[in-house]
């Protein structure tokens, strides 16, 4: 008989029972490489000992209170956020697409305040994801998302990915922000160029526009700064929208914003039970400390450029499978060849040993937690060599 579950997901018939550092363990104990974690969750890999004491200590203390009460670990964090980026106020989520929807009602909220409520349009991109609740699926723009759900939403006008002059022409007297992922997971791992996210921040400047980023799946350290946006230095957001690995595999998110963009979320604006709740808290600020830690960033760079020369390796060895290497830092991606399904390529890596995942545009992506070395890398990239021989007899 089938679990009582909702058929929303395909798993494969595989159960883990625990995990260690970049390792999986079923209970028969057979291991698995995780070059997933979680959908770039697990950004400290599994198990790591001081976000594991801390949700722990906190257990043992003090599980939920609403927000309804001050909750000083997220005063701790949201401080830890303001005072190392561009933001000012910080509303805590429990998932990247709770983070969006903040993100989306800041925007207008400003706007509204500003005696301008006919500016509610968002701009957004092809290839976009950001998240599964109703707006945010709207915001995406991808029809197999939104279809079975009724009328699209109003208020979203989405432009090729990457394409300027679209975003510029897209621009009207309605238009209240830009919302761009910097780098692109679920569209097929695709990296805007640095130049063309300091292009977006003109043209906000230029129309009196609010720039909103999604960094919920390139935030967090995976490109090898703690957030993606800044490797394009002017390039700063007035909102952005964070999940995933901030939160190291606890459900956590959050909305940044400037004290001009976040003016607006007053008492009664906005709301969560759960968001930033105390456990939450507790792991978060230790998932924080470790990402800021002296040399951490240096080690995810240094593993992502030599995983990025392998990557660039095994391409050519297998240039009638694979036609691209996509990302940047830790967020990767194989474009493969119509013939070779990125799902059925992610099964056979899965057969030996190896985790990843599938996203669009046909790319095998790889998101492993910011704690692997070059030894994993090279599991790794040997079981991927073995899975593309494979595919190419």
């Amino acid at each position: 008989m089938p679990a009582p579950l909702m058929d929303t997901y395909a798993p494969p018939d595989l159960v883990f029972e625990r995990g260690e550092g970049v390792r999986l363990y079923t209970a028969e104990g057979k291991a698995y490489l995780d070059f997933i974690s979680g959908i770039a969750v697990n950004a400290l890999g599994h198990h790591h000992p001081k976000a594991v004491a801390a949700l722990k200590e906190q257990a043992d203390k003090l599980w939920h209170l609403s927000n309804m009460f001050k909750v000083p670990g997220q005063i701790e964090l949201a401080k830890k956020y303001t005072d190392s980026t561009f933001a000012d106020r910080v509303f805590f989520t429990n998932s990247g697409a709770e983070a969006v929807e903040c993100a989306l009602k800041t925007a207008r909220r400003y706007f509204y305040d500003k005696g301008e409520p006919h500016r509610y349009r968002i701009i957004t991109f092809t290839g976009a994801f950001h998240g599964r609740t109703y707006g945010a699926i709207n915001a995406g723009g991808n029809p197999k998302y939104l279809e079975g759900f009724g009328p699209r939403m109003e208020g979203f006008d989405q432009v090729e990915f990457g394409d300027h002059e679209a975003t510029k022409a897209a621009i009207t007297e309605e238009t209240a922000a830009i919302l761009v992922e910097p780098v692109q997971g679920e569209g097929g791992v695709r990296a805007l160029p640095e130049q063309c996210l300091r292009g977006l921040r003109e043209l906000c400047d230029e129309h009196g526009l609010l720039l909103i980023y999604d960094e919920v799946q390139c935030g967090a350290g995976r490109t090898g700064r703690m957030w993606a946006h800044e490797w394009a230095d002017t390039a700063r957001p007035d909102i952005m929208a964070v999940a995933k690995g901030v939160g190291g595999g606890f459900p956590m998110g959050a909305c940044l914003a400037t004290e001009a963009a976040g003016k607006g979320m007053v008492i009664g604006t906005h709301g969560s039970t759960f968001g930033g709740n105390p456990l939450a808290m507790a792991v978060g600020n230790v998932v924080f400390d470790e990402l800021n830690a002296p040399g951490f960033m240096d080690n995810v760079l240094k593993v992502s450029n030599f995983m990025q020369q392998q990557l660039t390796g095994l391409a050519d060895r297998h240039s009638g499978i694979v036609t691209e290497v996509r990302g940047k830092g830790l967020l990767m991606g194989l474009k493969l060849v119509d013939d070779v399904v990125a799902k059925e390529f992610a099964g056979k890596a899965r057969d030996r040993g190896l985790l990843i995942g599938a996203a669009g545009d046909n790319v095998a992506r790889m998101a492993p937690p910011l704690v692997i070395d070059e030894s994993d890398a090279s599991e790794a990239i040997s079981i991927l060599d073995d899975t593309l021989a494979d595919f190419a007899k």
